[in-house]
């Protein structure tokens, strides 16, 4: 129960810290998950990229294929994959269950929650920064 409440209070702290920083842990999250397939530069040509059976989509364009509007809450949804109900997968790795297996140990399985929550929407507010 202490870390929970240890890991609100930091939650909430780190909410109050701003934009930019939270863009500098989005821009690491995309680093360490995203670029190897989506590229440094988000626009699909990450190492990876090559490699794959399917084409890897630009994630600097979501806003221009959405009306000039960044289509936060399905992005968002997206990169969580835990939601999506998909036959025989997905070519998308299921971050949020990634996400959650690594802070579960620590946080407990509510904490981790705060956790994975935390760590898309800081992704997924890099995403909407890097829009063309």
């Amino acid at each position: 129960m202490k870390r929970v409440v240890m890991l609100a209070g930091a939650f909430l702290f780190s909410s109050c810290v701003g934009a930019l920083a939270q863009e500098d842990v989005g821009k690491n999250e995309y680093v360490v998950a995203c670029a190897v397939c989506h590229g440094d530069s988000g626009k699909g040509n990450g190492p990876f990229s090559r490699l794959m059976n399917i084409s890897v989509p630009s994630l600097t364009t979501l806003s221009a294929q959405n009306e000039g509007n960044f289509p936060f809450l399905e992005v968002f949804m997206t990169v969580d994959g835990r939601t999506q109900v998909e036959g025989h997968g997905a070519p998308m790795p299921v971050w949020g269950e990634r996400f959650s297996t690594a802070a579960e140990d620590d946080f407990g399985p509510y904490g981790s929650e705060l956790v994975v929550r935390g760590r898309i929407l800081s992704l997924v507010t890099y995403l909407d920064s890097i829009q063309e």
